[in-house]
């Protein structure tokens, strides 16, 4: 009796666990401004475009640029406008509310063998405080 309502047990908690996607985590990491969350799905080559600049980065050049930026406007929280997905690929935009200033930002991800990588994130000034 006791294995069966351990069994019972294990499988309505399973089953009411949901993993997260990769964009979910990248979602959540920029609601806590946490760059190196972020990092963990950059692809070897990253499009960074931020008010400032414009390039392709590494993926340590990616995070480098993108802690400067967060350093710079500290967040204070991420509101996701829109989501989708599109041939094995998935975008967001969203609204990043920072101390100094509110940026819509776009990320766009890719299936790359079983992992979803970030290719490209657009942070672009809306008000600068």
């Amino acid at each position: 009796m006791k294995r069966l309502y351990l069994l019972l047990t294990s499988v309505v908690l399973l089953s009411s666990y949901t993993l997260l996607s990769d964009i979910d985590n990248v979602v959540n990491a920029l609601k806590n401004g946490d760059v190196a969350q972020i990092a963990k799905s950059f692809d070897d080559k990253v499009q960074l475009t931020m008010p400032d600049k414009t390039n392709s980065y590494t993926r340590a050049q990616a995070e480098i640029v993108l802690k400067t930026f967060f350093d710079a406007h500290p967040v204070t929280g991420f509101v996701i406008v829109h989501k989708g997905a599109n041939d094995g690929s998935e975008y967001c935009i969203g609204t990043l509310q920072t101390k100094n200033g509110i940026f819509r930002t776009t990320v766009f991800m890719k299936q790359k063998g079983s992992v979803e990588v970030l290719q490209e994130m657009k942070i672009e000034t809306i008000i600068s405080v």
